[in-house]
């Protein structure tokens, strides 16, 4: 049978705190590879977007070293 949240709270209270931080720890864990897979599928989506909008000239590149050269400018070096 499945624990709910809170059943899992109330058992974890009587642990000691570093096994409610590895738990903590593991859970955190598992919720940052469904993230990082997220955020892959993201970047592969918006970098097909961008390569597309400048294939059809909807928008120019801006050669790299001009991009560094306005950086420094801004920043002062």
């Amino acid at each position: 049978m499945r624990m709910t949240p809170d059943q899992i709270i109330e058992e974890a209270s009587h642990w000691p705190n570093a096994q409610v931080a590895e738990l903590v720890d593991r859970l955190m864990h598992t919720l940052d590879a469904v993230t990082d897979s997220e955020i892959a599928a993201a970047w592969k989506t918006e970098t097909r977007r961008r390569l597309a909008e400048q294939e059809d000239g909807r928008v120019q590149a801006i050669p790299g070293d001009a991009v560094s050269r306005r950086i420094r400018q801004i920043v002062g070096r």
